[in-house]
Parts: structure tokens; sequence; C-alpha cells
């Protein structure tokens, strides 16, 4: 049921995909709402400093970095914000995550200005995530749980290869040809400007 006393002005996007996010920017303007962008976890975290937002919607794969890091600071800056995580994956066990972490609901990429909408004032008439979307690929799952294991060592790939109990070196391999998001012909693959940072490692 909506939550209708929900007060939405300000929001901050999150998101190194520019043009979605200028698009996305323009689109919640023509309803009302005023956007800030940032590219970046350190921004995201700076500006949640200064600034106070209504809400927040959070892309789960920034640059190299992990948007569910920001969903436990941005709920201390502001305890009613709405945070949304907005992401190409259509994995439960991330879902999962970001709802412990603190985040309100789970969005897949592209979400349009409505569905956002309809989310951020609590509106569970149709679910953000499919509950029975097409299969997921078992590389997809996999790279899950890889995921979840470098969120909770910060992106160390050593430590992050004990607790999966594998050697490091393995760990690489998988990171080097790791799954992308599900995108549509023609849309070019985001994953490889990630991977120098693993092999650096």
């Amino acid at each position: 049921m909506p939550n209708n006393a929900i007060k939405l002005d300000r929001g901050l996007l999150v998101d190194d995909d520019a043009l979605y996010a200028q698009t996305l920017q323009r689109s919640l303007k023509k309803r009302g709402l005023d956007l800030a962008i940032t590219s970046d976890v350190a921004g995201a975290l700076a500006v949640a400093q200064t600034e106070r937002f209504s809400f927040a919607l959070v892309d789960l794969r920034i640059g190299n970095d992990s948007g569910l890091r920001l969903i436990e600071p941005l709920r201390a800056s502001n305890a009613d914000m709405r945070i949304v995580l907005i992401t190409g994956y259509a994995s439960v066990a991330t879902a999962v995550e970001a709802i412990k972490r603190g985040a309100d609901d789970y969005l897949l990429k592209p979400a349009t200005a409505e569905q956002i909408l309809r989310t951020l004032k609590g509106d569970t008439s149709s679910p953000a995530v499919p509950l029975h979307p097409t299969m997921t690929p078992l590389s997809r799952l996999e790279w899950e749980h890889i995921h979840q294991a470098l969120s909770e060592t910060h992106g160390n790939v050593s430590a992050a290869a004990r607790l999966l109990g594998m050697h490091r070196r393995s760990l690489q391999r998988k990171l080097a040809k790791r799954p992308g998001p599900e995108r549509s012909e023609g849309e070019p693959d985001q994953t490889n400007t990630a991977r120098s940072k693993w092999n650096e490692q």
C-alpha cells in the first residue's frame, strides 16, 4: 500500500553512467523532484554530509566499487531517507543484502522515472524485482557470491579469497572474466573498466 506520508523533494543519484543519470535527472525534474548526481562512493559520502536528501538512488556497481557500501552511511545521515538500490542484476542474494543493510527497495535497470516514483512512494502493487525471472546463469550466481565476499572485505582480493576458501590467483581469474549485467543488444559492456583494479592486487 502506498505511503502517502512520504515527502519527496530532493534526492541523490549515485551512478557512474552519465547518460542514464542525466536522463533520469531530467525525467524526475519534470515530475517535481530535484536530483543531485555523483558518480562515485567518495563523492556520495561527501555530499551526504553537507546536504539533506529525502531519497537516494544507488547503483550496485559504481566504477570499481560497490553501492552496497553506501547504504549504511546514507541511512545514518538521515534515518527517514528512502534508499533504493538500482542495478542490472536480478539477484535475490543482492536484494536481500541491500535490505539487510538498510535499503528500502531494489529496482532493475533501466528503471523508468514512473517506476522509481512508485517505489519511492512505497507502492508495492507490483514487485520491483520479478519474483520469477528467467533463470539466472550459474556464472552470475557465482559472481554474486564473490561480490558479497569482496563487499565484506572492502574490495581486498586476498582477504576475499580466504573467505571464499580459494586461491588468490583463482579468484583473480574469475574476476577477470566475471559476467556483466543484462543489457540490450548493441549496448556496450561496462565491466572491462573494473577489471584492472583486481589485476593490480
